[in-house]
């Protein structure tokens, strides 16, 4: 009865405790396979946040890796310039370098919400590829604006920033993606939730019935903004080095291939994919100029044997059975 009332809270408290006992093992594991785990954990939250846009809403974003752009930028920014300071004023230690990264990960999370909203307002009266296309050009425009700044600047220039804390580990990489699976998912299952459902079946429709549709929009890019944002962050804490060229139309279109696998709307399955693309981007690492072929040639079967994905939305499923 508890599991039934309770039982995805009970999931997540459950994957928070598996992450930290991990955490404390971590230094038993090899360090390769630590980085495909936490490069993995990383993905899945991007590609969640992404699903909650183009696939529980029906929106098609190319922009996702600027959000991740600008939550590095900031996070990193905020650890680089004040986060020793704000350690010590902490009490220092574990406890005072936890509390700094928590805090350069919620201003990263926020900075790339706010421009989420910023972004979503105007440009998401658009519809199909019209959106398709802003997005892609503001993804851009922050790689050009983060590249063009002053070497000397905050932000580093085409160099980019280097000496970034390492503070990113197996703990926060996963706890932070199971909130994200948690936090997507509940929303979507809420009764709030369904109108993100309602522009994503019949947009039209929706408006008919009085439902706010540009609300529910910029509302799901804002939440996939601040994950994307967060994500960024753990990806800076995580290399200690990064530059805006990390941050390019072909990294969106990495999140875009993990959500299209998985299957839209599907978060389960797009968990899989995350996974299954990070280990196989990992083994074509010594096939560099082949990896988008092989990644086109997978859509393309997909698309042909299963268009649904690797796991099709259930909730889907069951009302097409219904209807």
């Amino acid at each position: 009865m508890i599991f039934k009332k309770y039982g995805t809270q009970l999931l997540l408290l459950a994957a928070l405790i598996v992450s930290l006992v991990v955490s404390l093992f971590t230094d038993q594991i090899d360090d390769y396979y630590m980085d495909i785990a936490l490069n993995a954990g990383i993905n899945i939250i991007l590609a969640v946040s992404l699903n909650l846009v183009n696939g529980h809403t029906g929106q098609f974003s190319l922009g996702h890796a600027a959000f991740m752009a600008v939550g590095a930028y900031g996070s990193a920014v905020l650890t680089l310039q004040a986060g020793a300071p704000m350690a010590a004023a902490f009490g220092g230690g574990v406890f005072g370098h936890g509390l700094v990264f928590v805090i350069a990960l919620l201003v990263g999370g926020i900075f790339a919400a706010l421009l989420g909203w910023m972004v979503g307002v105007p440009s998401l009266r658009l519809r199909g590829d019209y959106l398709a296309i802003v997005t892609l050009g503001f993804n851009e425009i922050i790689r050009v604006v983060f590249t063009n700044t002053n070497a000397d600047g905050p932000f580093g220039g085409a160099l980019g920033l280097k000496g970034i804390e390492p503070y990113t580990n197996f703990f926060w990489v996963f706890a932070i993606a199971a909130v994200s699976v948690y936090v997507v998912g509940s929303m979507v299952n809420s009764t709030y939730g369904r109108g993100f459902l309602v522009v994503r079946d019949d947009e039209v429709a929706g408006e008919s019935m009085g439902i706010n549709t540009v609300r529910y929009k910029v509302t799901a890019f804002v939440i996939g903004a601040f994950f994307a944002g967060l994500a960024g962050g753990l990806y800076a804490h995580l290399r200690t080095t990064i530059s805006a060229e990390g941050f390019g139309f072909l990294k969106s279109v990495d999140v875009v291939v993990m959500v299209i696998l998985g299957g839209m709307g599907s978060t389960l399955g797009v968990v899989i994919a995350a996974v299954v693309l990070t280990v196989l981007n990992e083994y074509l690492r010594d096939f560099e100029q082949y990896r988008m072929i092989v990644f086109s040639l997978i859509l393309i079967i997909m698309m042909i044997v299963r268009p649904q994905g690797l796991l099709p939305n259930v909730v889907l499923q069951r009302k097409k059975k219904t209807t």
